[in-house]
């Protein structure tokens, strides 16, 4: 049975920025190192975080999304939970092999005033301290956990200040989707840094592109396979479809899952219970499921509806 971010809390004890080896934060930091091998792992634990409030659920996504980092490539330093007096606040420091720096800062939502000029300033701070080269080699990067539709009160900060060949935004979601493509299919490191130094502000279109892409071969690959099978399908047999939320005119995809009574969360243990997920690993990517439309069984329909008791 996988552990909880809220047990895990409670065995480590409470995050904050104390130095030394034995201190709540390494302990977290060091049980991440030790046993979460696969992205889908981390997406658990970062749902569960985006679904709670409080300090420590938003300490916990900040090393989270910095340990993300490794798997799509980069040298990992983790950052502050809070600023202090004549230290560098940036919430984590990825370098690439190329070698190309990324100043990240994590932000549970952007719905409040974000001032640019603080990460900047982290940024300038690395280089005057020369544990960065210059601009040209590094790039401030948001995390966004809950992002309000379409980013555009940061992005239209970074476009006003004329920063767009210095700052970029990435949800996690997109974050997830890219650390996914990097582990499981034929996307290298530097595609990664090609996605996220694009010539735009926001970096969620190019990816949920990708994600899409990949998802929706998945769906071709596995009808063409049903079809081989030569299965016989009576006019009369009931189907059951999942497709993901979409916005429209009058709300978002956000907007929609937030006005449900009782949304699902698709968990490990939720995931044991479907058919789609036999003979998979559990903990291994597992977006494509929601990616895209695709048939399920009625069984699926059942535990995603509630129906299975």
């Amino acid at each position: 049975m996988s552990i909880t971010v809220k047990e895990i809390l409670g065995l480590v004890g409470k995050l904050d920025d104390t130095s030394g080896d034995e201190t709540s934060r390494e302990r977290f930091r060091r049980f991440l190192k030790e046993n979460i091998t696969e992205v889908g792992q981390i997406r658990d634990y970062i749902e569960e975080c985006l679904r709670n409030s409080g300090d420590q659920y938003n300490r916990a996504l900040q090393d989270l999304v910095n340990y993300l980092g490794h798997f799509l490539g980069f040298e990992v330093t983790f950052g502050r939970y809070q600023g202090v007096k004549n230290k560098i606040g940036f919430d984590g420091l990825w370098k690439s092999p190329t070698p190309f720096f990324i100043v990240v800062e994590v932000k549970t939502t952007d719905i409040y005033a974000i001032k640019t000029a603080t990460l900047i300033g982290y940024v300038d701070a690395l280089i005057s301290e020369k544990e960065i080269s210059d601009w040209d080699h590094a790039i401030g990067l948001y995390v966004i956990g809950r992002p309000d539709a379409e980013l555009r009160q940061l992005e239209n900060a970074i476009l006003a200040e004329k920063r767009t060949h210095q700052l970029r935004i990435i949800s996690v979601e997109s974050l997830l989707s890219l650390a996914e493509l990097f582990n499981e299919y034929d996307v290298s490191h530097d595609d990664i840094l090609a996605v996220l130094r694009p010539s735009g502000t926001t970096v969620d279109p190019v990816v949920d592109l990708m994600a899409r892409l990949v998802a929706q071969r998945q769906v071709e690959e596995e009808t063409k396979e049903e079809t081989t099978k030569n299965v016989e399908i009576t006019e009369v047999e009931r189907q059951y479809w999942l497709t993901p939320v979409k916005s429209d005119e009058e709300q978002t995809a956000d907007e929609c899952i937030q006005s449900l009574e009782n949304p699902i969360v698709i968990d490990a243990t939720l995931r044991s219970q479907l058919n789609a997920f036999k003979n998979r690993e559990l903990n291994k990517s597992w977006a494509w499921f929601v990616q895209a439309t695709r048939r399920i069984t009625e069984h699926d329909f059942k535990v995603l509806t509630g129906g299975l008791k």
